[in-house]
């Protein structure tokens, strides 16, 4: 096979096949502008956070174990309705899903009350096309608070909404399931949202109203939030970047734990496409690649895109902090060398090979 093959396709590439970085995000200038608060986002926002303090007590005095179950439940679907359906599939489309996947995915994701599919996949297409810019809708140039949640409480830059129009919709816009949650929302919302997860543990197991209210929605609401948000501003400033140095995105374990995988950053801005967002995460580490590879199997979810390993290795090696493995790889002098991974003799081919 050619040098210049990809063993996984079998395509021929270039020998550069990773396009130039951009330049370094401290060299980039961030033009002020007035900004007009969101009072509506800010009341809710603290609303949530402050009845999730009553939660956080009640959950340890007063919660029935099967909401202590449900709650854990709600969070993992929704999550899964973030990470595999609003950000890997419909944002970046790095797979494809049939039409229950896709209904599931869409319902999961309501759940989690982030607002519109369409508005979500766009905001975020924005942020990987104009990372780091005056563009970036949660730009983590402006700080951890802005990246984090400050950017929900104030309208967007002007460049964010110029550069937001350029954005082709056009696969969103064909899909009858995101105009359905976009047309609907609000319906969705107070039923999937607000009155399903207070209802259930009162009516299945004599949950009080108050817990299940405080526990069940409110506390959810603000844990689920904030997994999000970390991705926006932690991921984004503390971890390494074994892929490339000139992104603020990170590679983070402890949020990639919280968010079922979406903390393996660096990579992530990286391989955009890449329907795992990583390349050595496991599924502990990323329990949603899990899921879409669960659905891949039972042919629910196809199309699969990755990135392969000498694609990998050239953009670690070129662009890399020196982190990734990579570079811990020692140079032999040849078989018997002590340095020798036990898993390359293992691999090792011996040809006409004289029994001892």
């Amino acid at each position: 096979m050619s040098p210049n093959m990809d063993q996984s396709t079998g395509q021929l590439f270039a020998e550069d096949p990773c396009p130039p970085p951009p330049p370094p995000p401290e060299k980039k200038e961030f033009k002020p502008h007035k900004a007009k608060i969101y009072w509506r986002n800010v009341f809710t926002l603290t609303y949530f956070h402050l009845s999730s303090i009553l939660g956080v007590y009640l959950l340890f005095t007063n919660t029935k174990w099967p909401t202590y179950l449900w709650v854990l439940g709600l969070y993992v679907v929704t999550k899964i309705g973030i990470t595999a359906g609003v950000h890997r599939l419909w944002t970046h489309k790095s797979y494809k899903a049939n039409f229950p996947l896709r209904a599931l995915l869409m319902l999961f994701f309501t759940m989690a009350f982030e607002g519109k599919v369409w508005v979500w996949a766009r905001d975020h297409r924005v942020h990987h096309k104009y990372q780091e810019t005056d563009a970036d809708p949660y730009n983590a140039g402006r700080g951890l608070w802005f990246s984090h949640m400050g950017w929900l409480m104030q309208s967007k830059h002007p460049d964010v909404i110029e550069k937001g129009k350029g954005i082709d919709m056009s696969d969103l816009k064909a899909d009858g399931l995101v105009m359905f949650q976009k047309k609907y929302y609000w319906p969705l919302v107070y039923v999937l949202c607000l009155i399903m997860p207070t209802v259930v543990p009162v009516y299945f197991w004599g949950e009080s109203w108050i817990t299940a209210w405080h526990v069940a929605v409110c506390l959810r609401f603000v844990m689920s939030y904030n997994a999000t948000w970390l991705v926006n501003s932690i991921a984004h400033k503390y971890g390494s970047q074994p892929y490339d140095v000139n992104f603020f995105a990170r590679e983070n374990k402890s949020v990639s734990v919280v968010t079922l995988g979406e903390g393996w950053h660096n990579y992530h801005h990286t391989f955009p496409w890449d329907y795992k967002t990583s390349e050595m995460g496991t599924y502990g580490y990323n329990l949603t690649t899990g899921f879409i590879d669960f659905f891949a199997k039972i042919g629910w979810a196809y199309d699969l895109k990755t990135v392969s390993p000498e694609h990998v290795r050239k953009r670690a090696l070129r662009t890399g902090d020196g982190t990734h493995p990579i570079h811990q790889e020692k140079e032999l002098w040849g078989w018997d060398d002590k340095d020798m991974p036990k898993e390359e003799r293992r691999a090792a081919q011996i040809i006409n090979r004289k029994d001892a």
